[in-house]
């Protein structure tokens, strides 16, 4: 598990928001080579790795952008104001330090707010909005910033890095999703499986499920599983009936997410999913929630459909950056999916 939690750290403290996912899928690349026999990135910028082999073909796949922000404009006074790219709750965004990614590197700054201080009484019981947030990283014009190459559309990305917990736990940013990519690279190092395998990396999950729907159309896979974090029940704030999952429990099988809205997994893919963990004894959680989605909504519903599932992971305070795991999850989740590859000719 060092392994696991090691490439973690390293995928966790890299950076990638929605649209801007190169430095994530270079490690994907790097790590996954020496176990495909073709790695290539497609038009819109996934990463898929091609194992050679036998029918069924299988699309194991995970997200690799995080949730951040984009500059909007430049004030005269050299503060940044922005958009947000992904689901944020404002809250968390509030005094965070982040990282501008300019073409000649990264610049430090910090999201501010109007001080308390000043705030009339009505003021400090609202929730302050993104909109009222604003960047600052140490210049006075806006010619200062400018010259820096920072310019409306510039990514910008939280500046956390990953840390232990106690046990087994750890905490970092976005491990929605760096934890499925880890999912998905064990999982192809350890399998023997013999059909052929489709490895990817998807861009742009967060802004709308975008490069998992043109990476499965364009490969037509038998049978797909999306490897992505779940919300557990298991903390203060939520309670068991909405959330009934746990971390440190196992892997979770998504039966059905967003009320239905998003993947009703098929009789196929939970007999499979759920059969192979029982055959190797691999404990697992399952799921219908009516919370979000995954990629496996625009995998499955590509072309003429294809039965796709979901090996998800209990993952703490996600789209914050200070989201809470157990590395043993992972390790099952991994395990979970390498077997079902293996298993995949005898149920499709």
């Amino acid at each position: 598990m060092s392994d696991i939690k090691s490439l973690l750290e390293k995928l966790s403290n890299a950076h990638g928001i929605s649209g801007w996912e190169g430095s994530i899928q270079q490690i994907v690349k790097e790590e996954i080579s020496p176990y495909v026999d073709e790695v290539r990135v497609d038009n819109l910028g996934n990463l898929i790795a091609t194992r050679k082999g036998e029918k069924p073909s299988i699309m194991i796949e995970a997200h690799a952008d995080e949730i951040g922000l984009m500059v909007k404009q430049v004030d005269e006074l050299g503060f940044i104001r922005f958009i947000r790219i992904g689901g944020w709750f404002d809250q968390t965004l509030l005094n965070q330090r982040v990282i501008i990614h300019t073409r000649s590197g990264p610049i430090v700054g910090v999201i501010g707010s109007k001080p308390p201080h000043v705030m009339k009484e009505e003021e400090r019981k609202k929730i302050v909005e993104a909109r009222d947030m604003f960047i600052d990283i140490g210049c006075s014009s806006e010619k200062e910033v400018t010259d820096l190459g920072i310019q409306p559309g510039t990514p910008i990305s939280i500046d956390r890095t990953f840390a232990a917990l106690q046990g087994d736990k750890v905490t970092g940013k976005a491990f929605d999703n760096r934890a499925g990519l880890i999912i998905m690279i064990e999982a192809l190092k350890r399998t023997k499986s013999r059909s052929a395998i489709y490895a990817v990396a998807t861009v742009q999950e967060e802004v709308g499920l975008k490069g998992a729907k043109v990476a499965a159309f364009s490969l037509e896979p038998d049978v797909a599983i999306a490897a992505d974090v779940t919300i557990p029940g298991d903390h203060p704030g939520i309670e068991k009936k909405d959330a009934p999952i746990a971390m440190g429990k196992g892997p979770v099988v998504v039966m059905a997410d967003a009320s239905g809205r998003g993947i009703i997994a098929t009789p196929s893919i939970i007999e499979w999913i759920v059969g192979t963990a029982r055959e190797f004894e691999i404990p697992v959680q399952l799921e219908a929630s009516d919370g979000g989605t995954t990629d496996a909504t625009s995998i499955y519903l590509t072309k003429s459909g294809i039965p796709t599932g979901v090996i998800s992971v209990a993952t703490r305070y996600i789209h914050s950056p200070v989201e809470v795991l157990s590395i043993s999850d992972i390790e099952k989740a991994a395990n979970l999916m390498a077997r079902c590859l293996e298993t995949a000719e005898r149920y499709f």
